[in-house]
This record gives structure tokens, sequence and C-alpha cells, in this order.
């Protein structure tokens, strides 16, 4: 089963992504801090990362970056979802190595849709 990670820090949100991707027959985690979540993806990495931008603790950019540079070539893929959808912002998850951009709000089928694609499942 495959596991993907979760960082976000609206209750409500994340709730909306885990279950989304629970029925979709995904393993998931959940965190609603980056400082835990960077931990949890060093110590247990997942296939994919959902990262949100404005975390407590280390922000969905930086745990990016990190993961990315820990893991080279072996990282997990990383979507950030995100209200910031500025040129400016989309530019800055690329800058750091992420997979892909979704700008909240999103429709969940659109959130699946993104995950398969990223994870090469479609």
């Amino acid at each position: 089963m495959t596991y993907i990670l979760v960082a976000e820090d609206d209750p409500h949100i994340q709730l909306l992504i885990q279950r989304k991707l629970e029925l979709a027959g995904y393993k998931v985690q959940s965190t609603p801090d980056g400082d835990i979540a960077l931990r949890m993806a060093i110590e247990n990495p997942p296939r994919l990362l959902l990262l949100d931008v404005m975390l407590p603790g280390q922000n969905g950019l930086e745990i990016c970056r990190q993961v990315k540079e820990q893991f080279g070539s072996q990282a997990p893929k990383v979507i950030i979802v995100s209200a910031r959808g500025q040129q400016d912002d989309v530019e800055a998850g690329d800058a750091v190595g992420a997979d892909d951009y979704l700008i909240k709000p999103f429709q969940p089928r659109d959130l699946l849709e993104r995950v398969e694609a990223v994870l090469g499942r479609r």
C-alpha cells in the first residue's frame, strides 16, 4: 500500500485530504506541524508528501527542500497544497523541487488526480 504523509494545519482540510486518499486505497499519516512532518518524512519516508506552505514550525517549502536534498534521486514526490497561488508562489515551489503545486480551494477529485499523476498511476 502506498504511504502518503500529509502536513496540513487546517483540521478540516487535513481530514478531507486524509479521507479522500484513504478511500482511494492509500495509507495516510497526517500532522499539523512542520517540524514533526520533517521528522516523520526522514524516519519513515513516504512515497508522497502533501505539504501546506504555512505550517507551525518549518514551512512546507523548507520541508520540501530538505527532503529533496537529503534523499536525492530517491526523494519522495512532493505536492505543495497552498492558498498562496500567485506565480511567485508556484515558482518558489518549483525552486525547492516540488513535483506539483495545488492551489486551495480545490475539489477532492482534483487532489486525487494530481496525486495519481505524480505517482505515475494515470
